[in-house]
């Protein structure tokens, strides 16, 4: 007669262990949060860094090339603002192409062509032979330019969720240093070289992407969405041994696995649910993978009465931001010029204005050093919407003294002030937008509304050059403010708040 097996509790308490690890899941967030902010993390943040860098100055450089040009070609002031105008026109249709592309083919895809057509065009442009050379190589520089986004989201995807807000605005204090880089560059260059030496200079930075591209990782978000989970682990991995950090037990999943086993759970015949939820994700992937070229699907989401509310309202923001940033900018040189020909002073001579002109560029870039410490002290602490609806209102404050009078210090002290406030601004705004939108649709929905932005840039060129030009300074003041408050108001009703929230993966997580 056998006798029964003697009871084994340890072994069977090891294997349940091993079981439920096995059944153990987290999700990217959970493997963010693990790893912490570290040294990996630092590369990225250099990376897409360097990309601020390169679209800060080949956006700066336009104060100064525009009224060189002129003089050189003796261009109309409606032709100077063109060249302007042109670069945000390319910009429009980059962002939203570049959005598209890198939410269907990789976030790496994006930022790739992005930095080629970037650095390709910014130099050949120091070779212009002409007006019209000029204007077709700075719009395919804007094209290049629209997907500097890419690299926003590429980034934020990277960063755990408590600290988020704070290292989007680190991030966003790169384009501040190429603002000061490029005023620095202009006035060194410009006196002795000209405007061909600093297009060719200002091109370098996107080169730089170029040159480390090949050490650059793909978003472990994006390719977990794409049921690309063991290149996702992957990443994440060489992400904790750096951080000297260690994942979560168990196995990796998006908010799109766990619906699917959600469904599992609560059907009666296992097998064959688990079965067509298989057959239903590989689904999806397909589907997902290169079917949506055209964007006309993605953007659809984004007008999905989920969402609705929330694109609408960012676009009106990205226009006001867009509008006002780079008209506060052409306003500093602008003002002081138009200031001068509108009193009938006497002008000595158009060189005798340069230094004046980099020097008032170089001072109120610094502006902006102060808008990032606002931005990292409110961004985290009292919210995202009530941090840009303050900081709007504050820059009408600023600008409004300006409708009475514009001495040379009231102006430098006003635009100074409104530049600090409408920077910080438009950082908040640009770590706001990609935390609404779930990672299938984030860089569109980021792309699309900087899109909307840069209509507001191809305007304001026209109204600061052409109406301080014709004596109408006080209209373009009073232009700005309506624009600026609007945009204010816009914000407030907004429907979400993302301090601390994680990062939605599907629409069916947006509350």
């Amino acid at each position: 007669m056998l006798s029964k097996p003697p009871s084994d509790p340890a072994g069977k308490l090891s294997i349940e262990m091993m079981e439920d690890e096995q059944s153990a899941t987290y999700t990217v967030d959970d493997a963010l949060i693990s790893s912490g902010f570290g040294k990996y993390q630092i590369l990225i943040l250099s990376y897409a860094g360097i990309g601020l860098i390169a679209e800060a100055m080949e956006m700066m450089l336009l104060s100064f090339v525009g009224p060189s040009v002129q003089l050189e070609w003796n261009l109309t002031a409606h032709q100077e603002s063109m060249i302007t105008s042109v670069v945000f026109v390319g910009m429009l249709i980059g962002a939203y192409s570049w959005g598209v592309v890198s939410d269907n083919y990789g976030r790496r895809k994006g930022f790739l062509f992005t930095a080629i057509m970037t650095s390709g065009a910014g130099f050949l442009s120091a070779f212009s032979p002409n007006y019209v050379a000029l204007m077709a190589l700075r719009f395919l520089v804007g094209i290049g330019l629209g997907g500097g986004p890419v690299l926003g989201s590429w980034f934020l995807e990277f960063v755990p969720a408590p600290s988020r807000g704070t290292w989007m605005v680190v991030l966003s204090a790169f384009w501040t240093v190429g603002t000061i880089f490029e005023a620095s560059l202009a006035w060194v260059v410009m006196p002795k070289y000209g405007w061909r030496w600093l297009l060719a200079l200002s091109s370098v930075p996107s080169l730089l992407l170029l040159l480390f591209y090949a050490i650059t990782p793909e978003s472990p978000r994006f390719l977990c969405m794409k049921g690309r989970t063991m290149e996702a682990v992957d990443v994440l991995e060489k992400m904790a041994r750096l951080n000297s950090a260690q994942l979560p037990s168990g196995k990796l999943v998006s908010d799109k696995n766990i619906e699917l086993d959600e469904v599992s759970e609560s059907a009666t015949l296992l097998s064959a649910t688990a079965k067509a939820a298989k057959e239903e994700e590989n689904d999806n992937i397909k589907e997902d993978e290169g079917s949506d070229f055209g964007g006309f699907k993605s953007v659809s989401k984004l007008l999905s009465p989920k969402l609705l509310r929330a694109t609408l309202l960012l676009w009106m923001a990205f226009f006001g931001n867009a509008f006002s940033y780079y008209g506060i900018v052409l306003l500093t040189s602008e003002l002081s010029n138009g200031n001068r020909i509108c009193a009938k002073q006497e002008v000595e001579s158009v060189h005798s204005n340069n230094s004046s002109l980099y020097k008032n560029v170089f001072i109120s870039s610094f502006a902006e050093i102060p808008g990032s410490f606002v931005s990292i002290m409110i961004v985290d602490r009292i919210g995202r919407r009530l941090s840009m609806a303050s900081m709007l209102f504050t820059s009408c404050v600023f600008l409004f003294p300006l409708v009475f009078s514009r001495t040379e210090i009231l102006t430098r002290i006003s635009l100074f002030g409104a530049r600090l406030c409408i920077s910080a601004s438009f950082t908040i705004v640009y770590i706001y937008a990609p935390e609404i939108y779930p990672t299938s649709v984030r860089t569109t929905g980021i792309g699309v509304a900087s899109s909307v932005g840069r209509i507001g840039g191809i305007l304001c060129p026209l109204v600061a050059v052409a109406l301080v030009h014709n004596c109408h300074q006080t209209t373009a003041i009073l232009l700005f403010e309506l624009v600026v408050f609007l945009s204010g108001v816009a914000v407030m009703f907004f429907p979400f708040e993302t301090k601390g929230c994680r990062l939605n993966d599907t629409e069916a997580d947006m509350h």
